[in-house]
């Protein structure tokens, strides 16, 4: 039987092949680095494995042999919604790398808001000093304050331990409230893999009770048929006067026209927002300007280490393809993640 071949679509670094050499001796690996394009679509040709951000459209006819996809991205939407909607191998997310960059951004946007620095920054930039008074009526600790956590993945779980550090009180929505545990990739020390830190758990249904008790609230859905504009005007209406929202998911899982509403009205006190309904934002969208609006190019997941992390997970996910045991991170078609 001819050996296991793995490509990687990006270029590696030496010790990233090392890595996953390990985890699969007998496998041929090859990736992107500088070869031309004839090489790199012979590379293709004849894979068995993949590792990657995007899917060509044309992958299932220029690689008859692949056996599973792993995404190098936690969201399938993209995936699913092209060529690998009718596949019939497994493929798998990078659901978990993310957890702890996008954990802290989301605790940086959240802080930043409630110490004002949205408003410190615009005024740096104008060389205008503003007096202390303003801020003592105004700044807020985020110890004692609510989180809701809507999405309760391996974004949302590490979101929340890192929110119940800060003597935060956190409730979570999730698909199914009565399966608490996760059992997907979780680096050790990382996340909430039990399901014990939320104070209670909402369904889908009951997501207008759970926002009308959220200070704070972090959308880390999927992009889903089911969850498209899950957070809409009546969902907003429902939070409390003043709340922040903090966006990482997918921007369509938010209805923009109604946030924008809710934010010039003053019923939201304001948002974080990283992801957005059409990308690039627009240049004449409304959220540029707004002075309660931190907003990011859909970067939260950025870090310096990403692809080691990808690597970590990848390496353990081939050990298990190669002695027929369960994948991590299974995309669920039917789901949509």
């Amino acid at each position: 039987m001819p050996p296991l071949k793995i490509v990687s679509t990006v270029p590696l670094t030496d010790p990233q092949r090392s890595a996953l050499r390990a985890a699969a001796p007998d496998a041929e690996l090859a990736d992107r680095g500088s070869r031309s394009a004839d090489e790199y679509d012979a590379m293709i040709g004849g894979c068995d494995v993949m590792l990657t951000f995007r899917v060509p459209d044309d992958l299932l006819s220029r690689a008859p042999s692949l056996r599973w996809v792993q995404l190098l991205s936690a969201g399938a939407d993209h995936a699913l919604s092209g060529p690998l909607r009718s596949a019939t191998f497994p493929v798998t997310t990078a659901s978990g790398i993310h957890a702890t960059p996008i954990g802290e951004y989301t605790l940086a946007s959240m802080l930043a808001f409630a110490h004002r620095f949205h408003l410190t920054l615009r005024a740096q930039m104008k060389r205008e000093w503003l007096g202390q008074g303003r801020f003592m009526a105004t700044v807020d600790e985020l110890r004692g304050h609510t989180l809701g956590v809507v999405g309760y993945g391996s974004i949302g779980r590490e979101t929340a331990r890192l929110a119940a550090a800060l003597g935060m009180r956190v409730l979570a929505l999730k698909r199914d409230p009565s399966m608490r545990s996760d059992p997907g990739y979780c680096p050790k020390g990382l996340g909430d893999p039990e399901g014990r830190i939320p104070e209670k758990f909402f369904a889908p249904d009951e997501r207008l009770a759970m926002l009308s008790e959220c200070d704070y609230v972090t959308v880390t859905l999927p992009l889903t048929a089911h969850t498209r504009r899950f957070i809409g005007a009546r969902e907003l209406s429902a939070m409390k006067l003043g709340a922040y929202l903090v966006n990482i998911g997918r921007g369509e899982v938010l209805d923009e026209a109604a946030l924008i509403e809710a934010l010039r009205s003053g019923h939201l006190g304001g948002a974080g927002l990283d992801v957005f309904e059409h990308e690039p934002l627009a240049p004449d969208s409304p959220l540029w300007e707004m002075e309660n609006v931190l907003l990011t190019p859909h970067m939260s997941g950025a870090n310096r280490g990403y692809m080691d992390k990808a690597c970590e997970l990848f390496a353990e996910n081939l050990r298990r393809f190669t002695t027929n045991r369960p994948l991590l991170n299974v995309v669920d078609p039917s789901l949509g993640y």
